[in-house]
């Protein structure tokens, strides 16, 4: 491989899937991992299998991943979140593809799971993703992908080509029904940080709208109900996002208000 891979992990208290994450990671030619104000075990777990730390605590997701970005040295970086998996296909995959693929990002699809199931159909609106970009280049130009600023779900700016892969990225996204609920919460506390931040938290008819709009787009446009019950309640919680998202931002008091009676 004539290119250099860097691969990135960024991590909060990530000790109980950091090692199994890291170790799907060998064959890059750097491993970089941002340790995000941990109080456990993962600083230890990263310095075990040789990765370059970068220390610090940031509010915000993207700043604190563009940071590792710009901590990487390899021509391409990708990017791993601690309950992701990179399988040896996609491995040999990516290795091959950089070698003479042109300046710009590649798309991966995801395999999600839920607990030991495998939840392929209906993610979206939000909540989830079957593709996104984990790969991309970086040049004397700069990186193909930089993180925006919001708490949750930062927007992406990405310049060059896009690409795909072909094989998939294994993605554990919650345990079970209750993981997924507490990820709702936490989720909809940031976007709603994000909705006072901008000055335009929407209405509540216009939420309610796209509450229906995007249970149908993931239960119907996006073949959840493949999924049986699994897909009603992807699409339950896509659904509810902007919904709590805009009552929290709404009815709560945000942190500059908490103090006040």
């Amino acid at each position: 491989m004539t290119a250099r891979l860097s691969a990135l992990v960024v991590a909060h208290n990530e000790e109980a899937q950091l090692a199994d994450c890291l170790a799907t990671l060998d064959f890059a030619n750097e491993l970089v991992v941002v340790l995000d104000r941990c109080t456990d075990g993962s600083k230890a777990i990263a310095e075990r299998a040789g990765a370059k730390l970068i220390e610090g605590a940031w509010e915000l997701e993207g700043p604190r991943r563009n940071a590792g970005i710009d901590a990487c040295t390899g021509d391409w970086v990708l990017e791993v979140d601690a309950d992701e998996r990179v399988p040896e296909a996609l491995a040999q995959e990516i290795c091959a593809r950089i070698v003479d693929a042109p300046y710009g990002h590649f798309l991966i699809p995801f395999d999600n799971y839920v607990g030991a199931t495998l939840v392929r159909y209906g993610w979206g609106g939000s909540w989830g993703t079957s593709a996104t970009v984990r790969l991309f280049a970086k040049g004397p130009d700069g990186p193909t992908k930089r993180w925006g600023d919001q708490f949750v779900h930062p927007a992406l700016e990405l310049r060059g080509q896009e690409m795909w892969l072909e094989n998939r990225m294994v993605h554990y996204v919650d345990r079970d029904i209750s993981d997924m609920l507490y990820r709702l919460d936490r989720y909809t506390t940031a976007k709603a940080r994000d909705l006072r931040a901008s000055g335009d938290i929407g209405t509540l008819r216009g939420n309610l709208r796209r509450m229906v709009s995007r249970m149908w787009k993931c239960y119907v446009a996006r073949r959840g109900y493949r999924e049986g019950a699994r897909g009603v309640l992807i699409a339950l919680m896509a659904g509810l996002y902007p919904l709590l998202s805009h009552l929290k931002a709404r009815l709560e008091p945000g942190p500059q208000d908490a103090g006040e009676d």
